[in-house]
């Protein structure tokens, strides 16, 4: 492990990364106003798969083997169809299986026959090898077609591959 110091972190990033399919997200939908007149935005489901690349980066802090940072490089399939380029910062613990993981990607393509791009903001934690995985769209990040989306995406990892299920709201 010493001479590797970002292994452990990065087990437990991608570990945190691909064991979403623990977690439970959940979407709020938002009221617009339109000619004075209130809408529910609809919540819309979105499936696929995506291919993922982490790659390790050098951290500033060389001496704290606990902490790692990655890029992430992303190609999604289905009803998401596109790419994302993104950071993750992990830490992992002295104890086995826990540690936790941030991260931002930036999303371009198609949702639904939609074009543009918007914003994912990750927040995983494991606990002795419990995962607990949050991935939101940030607020106001969406242009193009896809102005006006919010959200929440949960992953999936079944037989080595990993899926999407992409539950949003995009403002009529």
């Amino acid at each position: 492990m010493k001479n590797e110091p970002h292994l452990g972190t990065a087990v437990i990033a991608s570990a945190c990364l691909f064991l979403g399919y623990a977690s439970v997200g959940y979407v709020q939908t938002k009221a617009v106003v339109s000619n004075s007149v209130h809408k529910e935005a609809v919540m819309t489901r979105a499936s696929g798969t995506f291919d993922v690349k982490l790659t390790p980066q050098t951290m500033d802090n060389k001496a704290d083997a606990s902490l790692g940072k990655m890029s992430i490089d992303k190609q999604f399939h289905g009803d998401l169809e596109g790419t994302s380029k993104g950071e993750m910062l992990s830490a992992g613990t002295s104890v086995k299986g826990s540690g936790g993981y941030v991260a931002i990607e930036r999303v371009s393509g198609t949702l639904q026959g939609r074009s543009g791009s918007f914003v994912l903001q990750h927040s995983g934690t494991m606990t002795r090898g419990a995962p607990q995985l949050t991935i939101t769209v940030v607020p106001d990040s969406g242009v193009g077609q896809l102005a006006g989306l919010a959200g929440k995406m949960m992953i999936t990892i079944a037989d080595g591959k990993h899926s999407y299920d992409f539950e949003y709201t995009l403002n009529p």
